[in-house]
């Protein structure tokens, strides 16, 4: 080895490494490389030596190429392009800089402009229009063409080609509404109240020639400076980013920001993005690992800072947008939701409409959600949420052909622990939200998962772990789709939801292009998430169901609600709005059963009111939007849904009268209380619309009957009202003491007042309507009364006392805590309890302020039960823990119970949502003051019911049946055959021998019966009945249903939508049922 002969090394390059250093090169200082990179796009003060003065090449404004006109519509009308082109309407000249408004009023400029021959053939022209306002491009022949946001966003209109011919003018109009994409708000926060006297300023017309190789490097250095920014600082990725930056800015002085310059700079960009970017291409490069699915999505809150009709024109603006972007980028595709705007963009804008469908049949608009609206799913009941799937899922299926396999509702404040036994009857299995990384005290752990419905049924939920619904496709964005995953060990993929949202526009050309960028990027260097356009958000949760069905992998579980962290004061807010929803669920309830028994046995020539029932349930389901019904809207909403129940009420009245009329009541003399006047030969009898038999209670004519109520003044200020069941002490209005007889036990703390009004300040840290927070508690104030109370009834049906309480100089509260006669016990109702039931009158006057009403008991349980949709839902009444402590005000329907071994009170209520349970403590929430985004909520007068229930033994059927008895009073007409009529509401209620947890809580007709169709899906032959069936308490059920009088063919289980599932059993005189707990069962009965 030694001897070897001694080898000269040769370089392999040509190039020669210098001897000598030629000049000093320090290193680069990253900090300031970096912060300079703001300056060649921002439009600071290098704009015109930046790229951002290169984005157009020419710029018209003026006559003869543009020529403005305005017709402003009258008052706050939003009229119709055929009501605006009116020839009688006189267009006035108009230009740049002048200003329009007030707040909400609509001004329809007419614009006519001419293309220079040298534009002829750039190759892209646009009509950049600025209002700061929303607007809408029209065709001259009345088309709505492209939605406008103004202030900046979304202000181009691509000039088509059919426009593109040397000087011959061409007009077309822009729809000009006087609000921001989120309304009006005063001082530009965006939850303040409306302000009526906005003004908008036009401040861009002009015709623009587009330099689409300065606008493409604009995108391409948008994300590769975000990556020189976001990039770990001691990775290669990061250090190469800003390199890139830093040439492409170093090339673009060099060059003068010259055309070739501007060239070379996309190919210096070139070297980070790869050279595909510019095309959907790019995406078909090395597809594997693209574990980042976004798809194109546009929430428009169907009401919230801006009313309804606001709305109708937010959906045509945005979706007109949105199948522009569809024509022109092959990989886009964009989900919406919400039957609802559908049905106005198909009503109102044909045009836009027919768009919509042909990209729908392309597939690359899509539908999701299954639902009428986004609704709130805390307060609608059950039936109602049953609802908003079947005439969402039905809309969906009679207009496109297809139903939605996937629920959407990214922006809901919580969601009911019944949700995903109801979405796999609906048809879906899977659901889509995001809501609850808003929680302000714990953070969910999960990101996709198995969500389990109290009776056992579950659906693959997944919540975006961008953390929001309106991604704007930022390098970030897709960042944070996997550094924020919480279920990686399970999934690795997600879903990147993008576009403009909650004020409608959704994604826009720009997003498009950075997602281009993003997976360019991902292609050639790596570290970021490869990012790909899902091709439906159905795709990506099959690819999920299909790991779980092979085994490939077990998501993690989560039992019962979406407890969301943030918004409880939403229980409680607009009142009178939450009031006219239950009153109003109640009223379809009643006229469902009633019109279904007079389609069988009434009167002839009457008919199945499908239309009207239609209507008042598209209202009742709009009202349920979860910005409406949780009382986070504006004024203008209030007025809109206040008119919408109006509107049920009357329908319902109207079409109630008729089935009641057909049924042979005699609806005229319902108050008669003697037999002078009814009628002849007609007989009292009481309506019986529950599944349970109701007995009117016996009018007592003595004190001296057992049973009877009593009421003695004690003391001043202090009565005792008392029956065979209870004895309640009241003192200045409050209850000292609440004594069960048969029980001997006291219900009341010493030192303590049941019934206690109390107040709290009410400010949360920003949603004033939406939040209250736990530090409120701390605040809490009883109110007394001034004036001595007085005995309002004296029995012996019932007692009652009345007390006047003044909570403010504006405000009072006047309460009557009443006591019924007991049931008697030769009664057939001998097993219903007594109840101590309080009516309230309220003058709420106030200022973020909270009013409640409180129960102390003598009884201990770590948990409270609160009725929920079709089941039960248990809390904790401690803090123990943060999860705890969270749940300090929670939603509940009918009732809410705290029982221990042996004994428990139920507290009843008629309109009222929010409730908590501290320890021993029970309480009700009535009222709020919040003063945005509606500054006038709650204010007025307001009547409400709540009632104290005790119950010896543990919670079961005496407290469900009573919470329904609360909200659906009895109602007693004459009629001629009462034998006949009472045997025929004697149908489909259950047998004697049933469970006493059952509850058959709908009963109505098919919605395809050949004689009670709408004529939205292909009639069926045959006449059917379908019923909704629960178990109430959570258990095993069984019981059978009885036809009564009406004769039955066959019947069948059925899913929600009313398809047949399978044949059940019949037999003489009703058919078996049998239920897993808290299971709902829709059952399809065949008339003959």
């Amino acid at each position: 080895m030694g001897g070897d002969a001694p080898r000269q090394m040769m370089s392999s390059s040509s190039a020669q490494y210098p001897q000598l250093a030629q000049r000093p090169k320090g290193k680069q200082i990253h900090h300031i490389y970096r912060d300079r990179l703001g300056q060649f796009t921002n439009g600071g003060q290098y704009k015109q030596q930046s790229l951002m003065a290169k984005l157009y090449d020419a710029r018209l404004s003026d006559s003869p190429h543009v020529t403005l006109e305005v017709w402003s519509a009258p008052d706050q009308t939003r009229p119709t392009f055929a009501e605006a082109t009116k020839k009688s309407n006189e267009y006035s000249k108009a230009k740049k800089g002048d200003v329009f408004g007030p707040s909400w009023t609509t001004h329809w400029f007419r614009l006519r402009f001419t293309l220079p021959h040298e534009w002829i053939y750039k190759p892209c022209v646009e009509l950049h229009w600025d209002s700061n306002s929303e607007a809408m491009v029209w065709s001259e022949d009345g088309n709505p063409l492209q939605g406008l946001t103004g202030g900046g966003e979304r202000n181009e209109w691509v000039i088509p080609n059919h426009f593109r011919d040397f000087d011959q003018e061409h007009t077309i109009y822009i729809e000009m509404a006087c609000n921001g994409m989120f309304g009006n708000p005063t001082g530009g926060d965006t939850i303040q109240p409306p302000d009526p006297n906005r003004y908008f300023q036009l401040v861009e017309a002009d015709l623009v020639v587009v330099n689409l190789d300065a606008r493409a490097l604009f995108y391409d250095f948008w994300i590769i400076g975000d990556a020189a920014r976001e990039f770990p600082e001691d990775s290669w990725q990061e250090h190469q980013a800003l390199q890139v930056c830093n040439e492409i800015i170093d090339c673009f002085i060099a060059g003068e920001g010259s055309r070739s310059c501007i060239e070379d700079c996309r190919e210096i960009a070139q070297k980070y993005l790869g050279p595909h970017v510019d095309s959907e291409k790019v995406y078909e490069q090395d597809k594997s690992d693209d574990i980042v699915n976004a798809i194109g999505n546009c929430h428009i809150d169907t009401c919230w800072l801006w009313p309804w009709a606001e709305t109708k024109r937010k959906v045509a603006r945005s979706w007109s947008n949105q199948c522009d972007l569809l024509d022109r980028y092959p990989e886009h595709r964009f989900v919406a939701s919400q039957a609802q705007q559908y049905k106005w963009l198909e009503q109102l804008y044909p045009y836009a409409w027919d768009r919509v469908k042909s990209h729908i049949k392309k597939g690359n608009f899509q539908t999701i959600g299954g639902s009428w609206v986004e609704h709130d799913t805390n307060m609608p009941s059950g039936e109602s949420l049953v609802r908003q799937f079947l005439y969402g899922q039905r809309f969906f299926e009679s207009r496109f052909g297809e139903r939605c396999k996937t629920f959407w509702l990214p922006d809901t404040f919580g969601y009911s622990t019944q949700l995903p036994q109801l979405c796999r009857s609906a048809g879906m299995t899977r659901f889509f939200t995001q809501k609850l990384s808003w929680n302000n005290i714990n953070n969910f752990p999960h990101t996709t998962f198995n969500w389990v419905s109290l009776d056992g049924s579950q659906v693959i939920c997944h919540m975006a772990p961008c953390e929001t619904y309106t991604a704007e496709a930022h390098f970030g964005d897709v960042k944070r789709s996997v550094s924020q995953h919480k279920s990686l060990d399970q999934d690795v993929t997600s879903l990147l939801p993008f576009g403009k949202g909650d004020g409608g526009g959704g994604p826009t050309f720009g997003m498009l292009e950075k997602l281009r960028r993003c997976r360019g990027l991902s292609n050639k260097v790596g570290l970021l998430p490869k990012v790909k356009i899902a091709d439906s958000v159905d795709e990506f949760f099959d690819r999920i169901e299909r790991k779980v069905a092979n085994g490939e992998t077990e998501l993690v579980t989560w039992y019962g609600e979406l407890y969301f962290e943030l918004h409880r004061g939403t229980y409680t807010t607009q009142a009178n709005n939450k009031r006219g929803n239950r009153k109003s669920e109640a009223l379809l309830h009643d006229i469902e059963y009633l019109a279904t028994l007079a389609t069988i046995q009434g009167r002839k020539g009457y008919k199945y009111p499908k239309k009207g029932l239609d209507s008042m349930w598209e209202d009742v389901l709009l009202c349920q939007f979860h910005d409406c019904l949780p009382g986070s809207a504006i004024e203008m909403c209030y007025r809109d849904s206040d008119e919408a129940y109006e509107r049920v009420f009357k329908t319902g009245k109207k079409i109630l009268k008729d089935a009641l009329v057909a049924l042979g009541f005699d609806t005229d003399h319902e108050k008669a209380s003697d037999d002078k006047q009814k009628p002849i030969k007609a007989e009292s009898v009481t309506l019986q619309t529950l599944s349970w038999h109701r007995e009117t209670p016996k009018h007592l004519t003595s004190y001296d009957d057992d049973s009877a109520a009593n009421v003695t003044q004690l003391d001043d200020d202090i009565f005792e009202l008392s029956n065979a069941d209870l004895k309640v002490t009241v003192k200045q209005g409050a209850i000292t003491s609440l004594y069960d007889k048969k029980a001997r036990r006291e219900l009341v703390p010493e030192g303590a007042t049941s019934n206690q009004l109390v107040i709290f300040d009410d400010k949360p840290l920003y949603w004033q309507a939406w939040d209250v927070e736990v530090y409120h508690l701390q605040s809490r104030k009883e109110l007394k009364p001034e004036t001595n109370s007085h005995i309002s009834a004296s029995g012996p049906d019932r007692v009652a006392i009345q007390t006047t309480t003044k909570i403010s100089d504006k405000s009072w509260i006047k309460t009557t805590i009443s006591l019924a006669a007991a049931a008697s016990a030769a009664s057939s109702a001998s097993s219903r309890l007594s109840q101590v039931e309080v009516e309230a009158e309220v003058e709420w006057r106030e200022t973020m302020k909270f009013l409640k009403v409180e129960f102390p008991t003598t009884l201990t349980n770590t948990e409270a039960s609160y009725e929920t949709q079709y089941g039960i839902v248990r809390r904790p009444t401690h803090y123990n823990t943060s999860w705890d402590m969270a749940k300090f005000e929670v939603c509940c329907h009918k009732w809410a119970d705290l029982s221990e071994h042996g004994y428990g009170i139920s507290v009843l209520n008629e309109s009222k949502y929010g409730f908590a349970t501290a320890g021993k403590v029970m309480r009700l929430s009535l009222l709020r003051a919040p003063k945005a985004p509606d500054a006038h909520a709650d204010m007025g007068r307001h009547h409400m019911r709540w009632a104290i229930l005790p119950h010896k033994g543990a919670l079961d059927e005496r407290t469900v049946r009573a919470g329904y008895e609360f909200n659906y009073p009895l109602r007693s007409l004459p009629h001629s055959e009462p034998r006949k009529i009472k045997d025929l509401m004697g149908a489909f209620k259950l047998s004697e021998d049933s469970d006493k947890s059952l509850i058959v809580d709908c009963v109505k007709r098919g919605e395809d019966d050949e004689d009670a169709s709408n004529g939205d899906m292909p009639a069926k032959k045959g006449r059917h009945v379908i019923l909704r069936i629960f178990d109430s308490l959570g258990g095993f059920s069984r019981g059978r249903v009885l036809f009564g009088p009406v004769k039955v063919g066959r019947v069948w289980r059925c899913n929600l939508l009313e398809d047949v599932i399978g044949e059940v059993e019949v037999g003489e005189k009703g058919f078996e049922v049998q239920l897993r707990a808290f299971e709902v069962v829709s059952f399809k009965v065949e008339l003959t």
